[in-house]
This record gives structure tokens, C-alpha cells and sequence, in this order.
């Protein structure tokens, strides 16, 4: 066992978090830990890392677990240094013993002896069992990974906003790899591409890993255990979220049955007991009955801590086919350009997320639908568009000295306190949360009282950017119930992909600065890059004729084809580029070749260091050190040319696609 809690109990003042927990957790488990906002699960997560004490119980460590703690409180952290300087304090250790190496090799230079020798083979030995040889490789590949570019990594790391500072904290927090990881929210600031990335990361890290997370995507894919916090209990479910939803289901429903067949027990035996009581040949009997009715252990009923409330919408007026056209349209911004005279429309009834990688521009493609961003072209407002925009930059449209209820009742939906009150109790604000000022609101309590505004205006043409970031699972659940019932139609970002397979029946995508349009699910979209992505392969491996692979390639639009693509099974082929094609993939193969010669070579000379014999001789040492170095030089180099060369394959496979 790694950690674990033991009879624990904990309060804050009057308020119970957790009352009597027992939770063990072993090596290399993946567990989800799930539960409404506001029960305390980032609190447990504390407990686990020593930041909180219990009120009973004991908090159980093993004294050789190491545990790493992701939390957004960590934000306040600041420094000038880089943020792969940052990502590489991960390595301090191994970073010490190449300082002591150096010190060793600068003796060594000016007399040898064995001694020393004997010193530099050990603290080898210790760098390497530190991973030293790799650090800087496997560091930049942890940060690229979560989408950072090359140019990114020699930046100051106080350059970067929030969010992206909390990509560095979590790329140097899994670089440690502590045995025990816990990660609260850890996709809050991640774009789709940097979750896919941290997926496939965690699936294969070595220690155990504790998730709070409201992405039931993520959760599915990570973990086999779900750990419920639930009115002061933890319930465990030996299963991912899909399971534990079943289970939970089928657990309620046999406790309900349990609790009404004892309550008619109850009343059974109440009623021969009144009846009885006074009757001397009943009235041992009723007695007996008495005192097994006091002593029995009571089935407590299910009770519901949230009910699923409805959210609805009302739309006043029917627009006309078309609610918006962009034609030419161009954005440039001092240092990217985002779009290029790009064009697109939305007709009525389309519900369309657009996704993609940070940095790509979705939230400033919103921006410009809703009439809140200068740019070059033309946007053509359809007839009978109303339109309502949720961005939490628009956050300082409230009124700060409006209670959470005045502020709703501005927004003209004529609802009644109560049907109010309601639903703001689906966006987490229960009881007299209604009644506290807006000035005295997180960020995020004002996010979610400017989309509970958002979905009671009346509008026709929802734009929605990031609407579930603040929520918790069931609040995501009767967002989307709404959003499907929801008659007008509506363009929302979001990375949460759960939310977009329920909600979109269109994708939207930013590639090579246009609008790439996919008519189809969020899973018809992914099937579909996945089966684009494996053609791009064959066709980079060159084991397939180029026309064979143009011949596979999907037709029009109304088969899942992007829209912005030309081609198809008829179109010409140029002759010019496929001859230019099928030059570049004969380079690309020369060049993996390349790498994997000197991937090969590398590791030959890492186990030439690694051996203590090398440094005998002080002269086969710096020959072997300076091969060594010549090596990771031209990797470098190669992998440079690969990657040019991969782009241009796609390039020219796009032209002929």
C-alpha cells in the first residue's frame, strides 16, 4: 500500500467533509475521484498530501512514497527562468551529480589518478541510474506534448498566462514521477491534442494516479476505480465512469427496495406491538417486538442530493436559413496569422463545435461571429438572428453590486424567483447562494451566473466559448439535456469531449488558416482523422502507389469529407507534384534510416560511458565522450530535416487529396 486513510474523519468548522473513511491505495492504480463541487474532494486530495490534517482517523504513508500534487493554487509560483528550466527541476538531482561530474573531469584533466578515476565511475553510474543521458530529450518531449513549441521552451516562463504555466508545473510534476500522483482538474487548461497526449503519458506511467476531473472522456480512458464522495462517505466502484454509472444506478435501486421492505417490516411489527401492548397474554410478546425494533439496524432511504431539473429555453423568433456568412475573411494578429481568406456559413438547426489545438484561433473565430473582433471580409447577419455570447472575458458585463438573483431577473427572461432560483441551483448556486453580491464571487461562480444568463435569454443563435469549465458532472449532464432540446441553433469551443459528442451534429476545424468543415458527430469526426491519418502513414512509408491512396480518399462533404476539400476519386492529378511526392517520400525514408543508424550508435555509446572500464584510459574516455556528443549533435540535425520533410508529404498529400 501506498497511502491510505484509516477511520478518517475531517471538518471545517461545523461542516463534515468526510466522516469515518477507510481508503487504501496500491502501486500503479488509477483511480478517479468524482463527486458534486463543494463536497470536498480537493480537500482529500490534500489530506493525501500533508497540507491538511484529519479530525480522527489516521492519514497512513508509506515513509518511502513520494507523492506530486497538481493544484491550481500552485499559480502563485513565479520566476525568470525558462520554462524548460523549469520543467528541468525535475532532474535537480540528476543535474547535481553532472555539476560533481564536471568538477571530477576538470581534475582528471590536470592529473589522473585512481582515485578519481574510481569517483567519476561511480558518479557515472549515479547519472545514469538518475536518467541524466536523457533528461533534456525526455523534458522537451514532455512540453511539446503538451503544446509547447520549440521556440516556447527558451522563453521566460512569466510570459505565459495561467493556463500555460500550469502545462509547465504539470510537465515537471509527471518528469518527477513520484509514486503517488495527484492531479485536480488536470484538463482544465489542456486543448484536445495535449489531452490525447497526457492520456497516452499516464497509461503508461509507473506509479499510482488520483484524478478529479469533470472530462468523463478522460476518466473512462484513465481509470479502473472511481472513488465517490457523497454525503460525508466515500462508496468505491471497481470500474471506469461508465461502470460506476451503472453500478451507482443498480446500487440505489437495490437500496430502495431494501429500505421499503423494511419499512413495511417496520410497520407490520408497530401495528402488532399497539395492538397488543396491553393485552397480558400479548404483552411479553409485544415487549420482545419492541426492543428488536429499538435495537434494529435502519436502512437509511435514497435520497437525491441534486434532482435532475430541467433547463429550458425559450425562442421567440424563427430565423432564416442561413444565421451567418463569412466570405474572405482574414485575421492577423503582430505575430500569426489566423485566417486567410477563409469563408463558411451556419444554417438553422446546425449545432457546431469548433475544435483544435490552442493558439489556432477558435476563440477569436467566435469573437468575430459575434460581431466582437475587427477583421478583413465580410460577415452577412441571416434574417431574425438573435443572438446571446457566453465568453469569461465578457465576465465584466455584470453588475458588480447586483445580487446573483437581481442580475438574473435583468436578463428579461421573465421567469418567476422561484423557477429562478431553481435553475441556479443547476449551476451550483443552492439556497442563499442566490442572495451574495456578485462583487464577492470567484472567476469561476461569475462564469457560471453569465452562462445561467446565456441560457435563459431568448435568443436564437447560441455562441458558446468553454461553457463547462467551471461545472461539475451533473451540471455538464443537464447542460447538455438543455442544449438537446434547445430549438435555435448554436457554435461553441470546448475541450471537454464527452460534451461535444452529445451536443455537435458538426465540426469545425482551423487548418492551414481555413475553415474545414466536417458534417458529422464528434465520433464520426475522430474516425474519420484516424482513418485520414493512417492513409498520410502509408503514403509517407511509400509502400502504397500515390494513386491508389488518392483513390481512397472520402468524396463530398455529405459523406464526412471536409467541405474545403477539393479532389476525389475523379479529379486530375498533377503530375508535377506527385513527381515532387514521390521524391520526398524516397527522402523520408533515407532519413528514418538516418535516425535509426544513429539512435543505434547513441545507445552503443551510452553503454560505453556507462562502463567503468572506459575511464582507465583518460584518452579512449574523451574520443568515446566526443563521439558521443557528435551523435547527439546530428540527431539533432536529422530530426530537424524529418520533421521538414513530414510537413511537406502532408502538404503536397493535402494538394492532391
Amino acid at each position: 500500500m501506498l497511502a491510505g486513510l484509516q477511520n478518517v474523519t475531517f471538518e471545517f468548522g461545523a461542516r463534515t467533509i468526510v466522516e469515518d473513511a477507510t481508503w487504501h491505495i496500491h502501486p500503479n492504480e488509477r483511480i478517479g475521484l468524482i463527486g458534486y463541487n463543494g463536497t470536498g474532494k480537493s480537500t482529500l486530495l490534500k489530506l493525501f498530501a500533508g497540507e491538511y490534517a484529519p479530525s480522527a482517523g489516521t492519514v497512513e504513508r508509506s515513509r518511502s512514497t513520494s507523492i506530486g500534487y497538481l493544484h491550481q493554487d500552485l499559480l502563485s509560483f513565479d520566476t525568470n527562468e525558462s520554462i524548460l528550466q523549469v520543467a528541468l527541476h525535475a532532474f535537480d538531482k540528476a543535474k547535481k551529480i553532472e555539476r560533481e561530474l564536471e568538477e571530477i573531469t576538470k581534475k582528471l584533466e590536470e592529473h589522473t589518478t585512481d582515485e578519481l578515476l574510481h569517483a567519476y565511475s561511480e558518479k557515472l553510474h549515479e547519472y545514469e541510474e538518475a536518467g541524466g543521458y536523457t533528461i533534456e530529450h525526455r523534458t522537451e518531449e514532455v512540453l511539446q506534448g503538451l503544446g509547447f513549441s520549440n521556440s516556447d521552451l527558451k522563453r521566460p516562463y512569466r510570459e505565459f498566462s495561467g493556463g500555460w504555466r500550469m502545462r509547465v508545473l504539470l510537465a515537471k510534476m509527471i518528469l518527477q514521477q513520484p509514486d503517488l500522483l495527484l492531479l485536480d482538474e488536470p484538463t482544465n487548461h489542456l486543448d484536445l491534442p495535449s489531452i490525447e497526449w497526457l492520456e497516452k503519458y499516464l497509461q503508461h506511467y509507473k506509479g499510482a494516479v488520483i484524478i478529479v476531473s469533470h472530462d468523463k472522456y478522460f476518466l473512462n480512458r484513465m481509470v479502473k476505480k472511481i472513488v465517490e464522495l457523497y454525503q460525508r462517505e466515500l462508496h468505491i466502484y471497481n470500474g471506469n465512469y461508465d461502470f460506476y454509472e451503472v453500478e451507482k444506478q443498480q446500487r440505489v435501486e437495490l437500496q430502495q427496495r431494501a429500505f421499503e421492505n423494511q419499512q413495511d417490516y417496520i410497520r407490520q411489527q408497530e401495528r402488532f406491538v399497539e395492538r397488543f401492548k396491553a393485552k397480558a397474554s400479548k404483552a411479553a410478546q409485544a415487549q420482545s417486538i419492541q426492543k428488536r425494533l429499538d435495537k434494529l439496524d435502519r436502512i437509511e432511504d435514497v435520497t437525491i442530493e441534486r434532482p435532475n431539473i430541467k433547463i429550458n429555453f425559450n425562442v421567440d423568433k424563427t430565423p432564416g436559413r442561413v444565421l451567418v456568412e463569412l466570405k474572405h475573411v482574414s485575421k492577423h494578429f503582430k505575430n500569426i496569422d489566423i485566417l486567410e481568406d477563409a469563408s463558411a456559413e451556419i444554417d438553422r438547426g446546425d449545432k457546431i463545435a469548433l475544435i483544435g489545438a490552442n493558439g489556432k484561433g477558435k476563440s477569436t473565430l467566435l469573437r468575430i461571429l459575434a460581431g466582437a473582433e475587427p477583421f478583413e471580409g465580410e460577415r452577412k447577419w441571416g434574417h431574425n438572428v438573435d443572438d446571446a455570447f457566453y465568453a469569461q472575458h465578457q465576465l465584466e458585463a455584470l453588475n458588480i453590486n447586483n445580487t446573483i438573483l437581481d442580475e438574473m431577473k435583468e436578463a428579461g427572461s421573465k421567469k418567476t424567483e422561484l423557477e429562478l432560483r431553481t435553475l441556479l441551483g443547476c449551476f451550483l448556486f443552492s439556497g442563499d447562494d442566490a442572495d451574495k453580491k456578485i462583487k464577492v464571487l470567484s472567476g469561476g461562480e461569475k462564469a457560471r451566473v453569465a452562462l445561467a444568463k446565456t441560457m435563459i435569454s431568448k435568443a436564437n443563435f447560441l455562441l458558446l466559448d468553454e461553457p463547462t469549465n467551471h461545472l461539475d458532472i451533473h451540471s455538464n449532464e443537464l447542460l447538455i439535456d438543455a442544449l438537446n432540446r434547445y430549438q435555435g441553433s448554436l457554435i461553441l469551443v470546448s475541450h471537454d469531449r464527452y460534451f461535444i459528442s452529445k451536443t455537435a451534429n458538426k465540426i469545425w476545424e482551423i487548418v492551414d488558416k481555413k475553415i474545414k468543415v466536417f458534417k458529422g458527430t464528434y465520433e464520426e469526426w475522430v474516425e474519420w482523422k484516424e482513418r485520414a491519418e493512417s492513409r498520410n502513414q502509408t503514403l509517407a512509408s511509400g509502400s502504397a502507389p500515390v494513386k491508389e491512396v488518392i483513390k481512397e480518399t472520402p468524396k463530398a462533404s455529405s459523406n464526412g469529407q471536409p467541405t474545403t476539400s477539393t479532389g476525389g476519386a475523379n479529379a486530375p492529378i498533377n503530375k508535377e507534384a506527385q513527381k515532387e511526392l514521390q521524391k520526398q517520400q524516397k527522402m523520408f525514408q533515407q532519413l528514418e534510416k538516418q535516425l535509426a543508424d544513429l539512435n543505434k550508435q547513441k545507445a552503443e555509446l551510452e553503454a560505453e560511458l556507462s562502463n567503468p572500464s572506459t575511464y582507465a584510459d583518460p584518452e579512449a574516455f574523451k574520443k568515446t565522450e566526443n563521439a558521443y556528443r557528435q551523435v547527439k549533435d546530428k540527431l539533432a540535425s536529422v530530426n530537424a530535416d524529418y520533421e521538414k520533410v513530414f510537413e511537406k508529404i502532408m502538404t503536397l498529400e493535402e494538394q492532391q487529396s
